[in-house]
């Protein structure tokens, strides 16, 4: 066995793995949110999304270093790191993508937006009737 040979055949493991890893992460996040709906949690398809986006944002990042690898060791030519660029700018886009509608802000708006929801979720408490009748008694 050539060490092309063996590098490729790692390369399919991390491929296996990045896939197992959306595939299980999936059946788990769906699993818990199963028990959540059961427990009659409000939120609980809001988490099954984020959850699953999550998982694949960590299984896209592992095919990316199976790419990586296989252009860089296996198959060092031009078209296939033309390929492999085109492949990553996808898959890059699709992750930002990806964390944008997980976290609901674009990135260099996150910590504005975080900072914004605690001010309202401080405005809200505040003004909230049950605080007001607990001032007022």
């Amino acid at each position: 066995m050539s060490y092309d040979d063996v590098v490729s055949h790692v390369v399919d493991v991390v491929e296996g793995v990045g896939a197992g890893i959306m595939v299980l992460g999936a059946l788990g996040a769906f699993a818990l949110f199963a028990r959540q709906v059961r427990r009659g949690t409000e939120r609980a398809y809001e988490q099954l999304r984020r959850n699953v986006g999550r998982v694949i944002l960590l299984g896209l990042e592992v095919l990316i270093i199976a790419d990586i690898i296989r252009t860089i060791v296996v198959e060092p030519t031009f078209e296939s790191v033309t390929v492999l660029g085109v492949i990553v700018v996808i898959r890059i886009l699709l992750s930002f993508s990806l964390e944008v509608e997980i976290d609901g802000a674009w990135p260099w708006r996150r910590a504005r937006a975080e900072s914004e929801g605690v001010a309202d979720a401080r405005r809200l408490r505040s003004t909230s009737p049950d605080r007001a009748e607990g001032a007022q008694g």
